[in-house]
């Protein structure tokens, strides 16, 4: 999916569950206008390593409780 039709996705709350977390945290960090405006390949590496680590775990907590 191409930058400009994820961030509308986003917008109408049409990701799938994993784009959405992967939002949630970048909103949470406070990135979360940067990835909209220049897309997620305008992260640092440390900011990119931080996602992928928090939706990891976010992914274990949910697997535990099922």
């Amino acid at each position: 999916m191409n930058k400009e039709k994820e961030v509308e996705a986003y917008l109408r709350g049409e990701l799938p569950e994993e784009e959405k977390i992967k939002y949630e945290i970048a909103e949470e960090m406070g990135i979360l206008d940067k990835v909209l405006e220049s897309g997620w390949k305008s992260l640092s590496a440390k900011e990119t390593g931080r996602i992928g680590g928090l939706m990891t775990g976010r992914r274990k907590e949910k697997d535990s409780t099922l």
